[in-house]
């Protein structure tokens, strides 16, 4: 996996996708606004909105810009499907609609305000924000395919790394890079450019003193960093932009970007995708979710607790430390299935047929009613509704020596299900595929990835061969 760092001129191409970051955030917003007035006028046959709907409509325009970059539909989207966008952006639309509606009756003002006309807002909000998409990127990229605001680059590196760069630009024209010369330091595998019809020139400092071109691309391991610093040193007297695309793949990277910490850039290799808004977010979707499935179920989860206290002797809840987020240890809740003391003999990972269940405890494992009490972990913030299972920690202390990246899956808190589970995944099924899926899932995340998960869970999450 490769990525790209930049130094040299101030003016680069991430200040331009910033700009169309900001006007995309900008034209959603007024959208919203323009189609408030619209389903106003619509609904109601005229313009004169009362002070109600005009206070409603600017509250919908500031939900959607605090909501809708969550979603990741302000990222680059250059030479990539757009039907995800779409999507996406739909999905925002869907949530911050739910949000409105919710504090509408929180607040007491549902009886104010037209929930059909709610409906028709948010419907053309959303398609104002698509035709707007639709009527500007096809001229972004007729543009860049007519060879306007186009960038000419000059490859500088080893074989692999420069054919990997120039295989991926030449896969995506609507990018606005064409490849200019290609520069080798050493003769290591040149055979890789000749598979995709490049020719290239040994590199030399004197060759690259007065390079014209606009941008120049550094592709070179990190183990090569001395060299690198010598490239930039000798590259003093070109104005182009210079970036560094770092070969790393042979090292699993999560959440990887560049930030700026005091004054410091950082590359971030494995961080986790909960910061900042997404963090609010992501704690906003599990309070909601969790409060609301605790109120539904509570008939169901006193049943149960009165079949767990009938079954056998003991107490009614389970208490299992479990490691989460970051590392830190809790209490995971559950019904209890088994028998009291019956771990007496010692704790073993997996071998779920062999542990001795009541009847009542195998039914409710059976069709995971054991995890219902895990909501009130998420209540109480230990968890979330979606995530990485958790594990106790006398194995974590275990498996973090044996498993690769094992340890990556706190980088989020731990969830009742995941990605892992809803594709079955879960009980004594191989550890290594559970952990691949989870560290998929943290570097993949989004709001819509979690309404997808908890879906899925409602078909398939349940009763599973594997939960026992």
């Amino acid at each position: 996996m490769n990525m790209s760092v930049t130094t040299g001129k101030v003016r680069t191409l991430s200040h331009h996708r910033w700009l169309i970051s900001i006007s995309a955030r900008i034209t959603d917003i007024f959208a919203t606004l323009i189609a408030g007035y619209i389903s106003y006028l619509f609904f109601f046959g005229n313009l004169n909105v009362t002070d109600n709907y005009s206070f409603g409509i600017i509250v919908g325009a500031i939900l959607v810009a605090a909501i809708i970059p969550n979603f990741g539909v302000y990222r680059t989207w250059r030479g990539r499907i757009l039907s995800p966008l779409l999507f996406k952006l739909m999905m925002g639309y869907l949530i911050v609609g739910l949000l409105c509606t919710s504090l509408l009756y929180l607040t007491g003002l549902a009886e104010k305000f037209s929930r059909l006309w709610l409906v028709i807002w948010f419907f053309i909000a959303f398609t104002n924000s698509v035709i707007v998409r639709g009527l500007a990127y096809p001229v972004i990229n007729y543009f860049r395919l007519t060879g306007r605001n186009r960038r000419q680059v000059v490859l500088i590196g080893d074989a692999h790394s420069c054919a990997t760069a120039a295989s991926h630009l030449n896969a995506e024209p609507t990018a606005g890079f064409d490849i200019g010369e290609i520069y080798l330091v050493g003769q290591d595998a040149m055979s890789e450019l000749s598979t995709i019809n490049l020719s290239w020139k040994d590199y030399a400092p004197e060759k690259i003193v007065d390079i014209s071109s606009d941008e120049v691309w550094i592709c070179l391991p990190l183990s090569r960093g001395n060299q690198v610093k010598e490239i930039i040193a000798n590259l003093g007297l070109t104005a182009a932009n210079i970036r560094f695309m770092p070969d790393m793949r042979d090292i699993r990277l999560i959440n990887h970007d560049i930030c700026n910490v005091a004054s410091l850039y950082l590359l971030n290799m494995s961080c986790t995708p909960i910061s900042g808004s997404a963090r609010w977010l992501k704690a906003f979707e599990d309070r909601f979710v969790s409060g609301v499935i605790l109120l539904m179920m509570s008939p169901v989860m006193l049943a149960l607790a009165i079949g767990v206290k009938l079954s056998s002797p003991g107490p009614i809840f389970y208490r299992q430390e479990r490691v989460s987020w970051n590392g830190k240890s809790f209490n995971m809740l559950k019904f209890r299935s088994m028998p009291v003391n019956s771990e007496q003999a010692g704790i073993q990972w997996g071998g779920a047929h062999k542990k001795i269940n009541t009847k009542f405890g195998s039914f409710i494992r059976r069709t995971s009613l054991d995890e219902l009490p895990q909501f009130i972990n998420v209540l109480l913030g230990d968890m979330s509704i979606v995530g990485p299972r958790p594990e106790r920690t006398i194995f974590v202390e275990q498996f973090k020596h044996e498993i690769p990246g094992y340890m990556q899956k706190h980088l989020m808190k731990a969830g009742i299900t995941g990605w892992a589970q809803v594709n079955g995944w879960r009980g004594d099924t191989n550890l290594e595929k559970r952990i691949e899926c989870d560290l998929w899932y943290i570097e993949n995340w989004s709001l819509v990835l979690d309404i997808q998960i908890i879906i899925l869970t409602l078909f398939k999450g349940f009763v599973n061969k594997n939960a026992c």
